[in-house]
């Protein structure tokens, strides 16, 4: 213990803090000036992680919430020679690696993007049952510890309850939170928002909670101590901080505490940048160096970490010598690679739901895929999940040998939690709710594809035949909203979603084939209610082998030579259709084909030759969508018509609403008797 260099760290950090922002005209320094003490102590004597191999799988984790503070992060991880004097210097700025708010680069310290705050605690409670999961399985050597910071902003986020109160129950000891309890937010002191205790909050929900000085580097140094030791628990070290500790005045007062230093450069806040910076004890003409001392003590420190990693690791291949088979698995899980998986075997029932046949695939992946974990919130026995359930049993307290997260009513820190799952890595995350519920999750679905990650959303009571549940389960607008995101690309060019809605059990099996294939972005199952009945096979092979062409995104389910028109759906409507076509042919002597299109995203990646032997141009096209009409305006053009919903849901039976709007075989092929008049 140096009680010198500890102070001179913290104060790097917090000027480095500060010159960050100032260059950039932007960004948050108080924050930062704050936390900086606990991280310098983190880092230096408690972090475990191996400087010379950040992605090793056995490290600590740390979580940021507060991702306004990504300064704090890049000065501390710039002390650990994972950033150059360039990249904190150019803060903010076109192509630099050091964006306003933290974006996942594990090779250089950051577990996970931060920003829409409360979710990033949330994650690091996801990585937290990641590693209880996997500890379960390996032995107790699988020891790392997941930690967090979260400021008042986070602690308010409703977000935070569902955190909260799941990691308590679950007695995730191996999650250790910070929180930078500073009582000053952007616009507001906190006492003029909130006057809870938060100490007490967090213990009802079953924390360990201790309130430290959080400049006071001997309270934080006894509380992680302590916090490491906990067996029951997790804990939240309530660090009471000062926004803005060291900065002054151009007469030298101190200006501390102040509003105006959460969110703009202090230059414009009332302190001095100047006097700040040499009353930090850095250098004006460059603020971007790094103390000569603190550089001294860190390329010490980065030795020793190695050392230390390379102690844990000869303990790692002393039992994977003494455990070959539980560490090959453990590799298999690691990789990221799938076993080998027959989707064709699963037998269906006829006309089953879509969700009923997800339930089947889920209760064989139980079985085969060991490295999965299915949440539901509080709808197992609705959403189907429960098809896996049977084949395990829910996490709890003390176990961790099952595989399903009963996560209770909580549908965005269950998609949150899945994405830190996601972030530690050798699980794959399903989490489970109705349709109309996706509402709740949207934050974390937009991270899930931000960080590009392969969690598997699972949504059932797919539209408005949810019936007498009536408009607020009926979902109408919601498949628009997510097959926006199919056309929406993540930072590696490639779409930030895939969203499926499967027509028959068949599609369904591939569809969940498509969803573990799909590894490096989130993937979507919109599965039905009501029972779906099975569509034909065009020739002698099975339903599903036909239904793997749903692998190109679209595919025709009924095809004839020089049809009159091409009828366009997904989901259930699919079977509509071929009752409408029936009709048509029949009674009105039309040649029809039938286009079944899981995924307007995946079909848009085929080749346009592809496209159109699918959905001619050439064609009258008619769709079917009982969402808005926006979900097939695209496939069918502006020479096409797409018949869909306008309006919410009434409650009646859904046989009762099909016929209300329109969605039988026979009035389905009146509107395209209609349409046809116009071409």
């Amino acid at each position: 213990m140096n009680t010198k260099i500890d102070q001179q760290s913290a104060d790097n950090i917090r000027a480095l803090a500060v010159a960050m922002v100032e260059k950039a005209n932007s960004g948050h320094p108080g924050g930062p000036m704050g936390g900086a003490d606990f991280m310098h102590i983190l880092y230096s004597e408690f972090f475990n992680f191996d400087p010379s191999d950040m992605t090793w799988a056995f490290r600590d984790r740390f979580f940021m919430d507060a991702g306004h503070l990504s300064t704090l992060m890049y000065a501390q991880y710039y002390l650990l020679g994972n950033y150059e004097k360039e990249d904190v210097a150019n803060f903010r700025q076109w192509g630099s690696i050091t964006p306003g708010h933290p974006e996942v680069d594990v090779a250089r310290g950051i577990e996970n993007t931060s920003g829409p705050l409360g979710q990033g605690h949330t994650m690091g409670v996801g990585a937290a049952i990641a590693a209880k999961f996997l500890k379960s399985r390996f032995g107790g050597w699988m020891d790392h510890k997941i930690y967090g910071f979260i400021s008042d902003g986070g602690v308010q986020e409703e977000i935070s309850q569902g955190a909260g109160r799941i990691a308590g129950h679950l007695g995730l000891n191996n999650f250790i939170m910070f929180y930078d309890s500073n009582d000053i937010q952007l616009s507001t002191p906190t006492d003029e928002v909130t006057s809870e205790d938060t100490e007490m909050k967090y213990k009802a929900w079953g924390w360990k909670v201790v309130t430290i000085d959080g400049h006071n580097h001997d309270e934080i140094r006894k509380a992680l101590k302590d916090a490491n030791n906990e067996t029951e628990k997790p804990t939240l070290i309530i660090g009471k901080t000062i926004m803005g500790k060291g900065c002054v005045t151009s007469e030298g007062k101190t200006f501390e505490g102040e509003c105006e230093l959460h969110g703009q450069p202090i230059g414009a806040s009332g302190a001095d940048y100047t006097k700040t910076l040499l009353n930090l004890g850095a250098n004006p003409e460059s603020p971007f160096d790094i103390y000569e001392d603190v550089s001294e003590f860190y390329q010490n420190l980065l030795q020793r970490k190695i050392v230390e990693a390379r102690d844990k690791k000869v303990n790692i291949s002393i039992w994977r010598d003494a455990y070959p088979d539980k560490a090959k698995k453990l590799d298999f899980f690691l990789s990221g690679e799938l076993p080998e998986l027959d989707f064709e075997g699963i037998e269906h029932k006829s006309g089953l739901a879509s969700r009923a046949a997800s339930s089947g695939v889920l209760a064989y992946l139980a079985e085969n895929v060991e490295n999965m974990i299915v949440s539901s919130a509080d709808l197992s026995n609705s959403d189907k999940t429960d098809g896996f359930l049977k084949k395990t049993h829910a996490l709890k307290k003390g176990d961790f040998s099952g595989s399903f997260l009963q996560a209770g009513v909580a549908e965005l820190t269950m998609s949150c939690i899945a994405n830190g799952i996601a972030l530690h890595g050798g699980i794959i995350p399903v989490v489970a709710t109705f349709f109309v519920f996706s509402d709740y999750m949207k934050p974390a679905i937009r991270l899930s594809g931000i960080q590009e990650l392969g969690v598997k959303y699972v949504w059932t009571h797919d539209a408005f035949r949810v019936g007498e549940d009536g408009p607020t389960h009926q979902p109408v607008e919601q498949e628009a909203q997510i097959r926006l995101l199919e056309k929406l690309k993540n930072h590696s060019g490639n779409p930030s979603f895939l969203a499926l809605r499967p027509a028959d059990s068949a599609e369904t099996s591939v569809a969940w084939k498509m969803a573990l294939e799909n590894k490096n972005t989130p993937t979507g199952l919109i599965l039905s209610r009501q029972g779906i009945k099975d569509l034909p096979t065009k020739g002698a092979s099975s339903r599903y082998q036909e239904a793997l062409a749903a692998e190109k995104g679209g595919y025709l389910v009924k095809e004839v030579e020089n049809p009159d028109v091409v009828l366009v759906a997904n989901g259930s409507e699919v079977a509509t259709l071929v009752e409408a076509a029936a009709i048509l042919e029949a009674e009105n002597g039309l040649k029809v084909s039938i286009a079944s299109v899981i995924s307007e995203g995946v079909f848009r990646l085929q080749s346009k030759e592809y496209q159109n032997s699918i959905i001619p141009k050439s064609k009258p096209l008619f769709g079917l969508t009982a969402g808005l009409p926006v979900n097939l305006e695209g496939l069918v053009g502006d020479n096409g018509k797409v018949f869909g919903l306008d309006h919410f849901g009434y409650s009646a039976p859904a046989t009762i609403l099909d016929d209300k709007f329109g969605f039988t075989g026979e009035k389905v092929s009146q509107q395209v008797l209609e349409y046809l008049k116009t071409v």
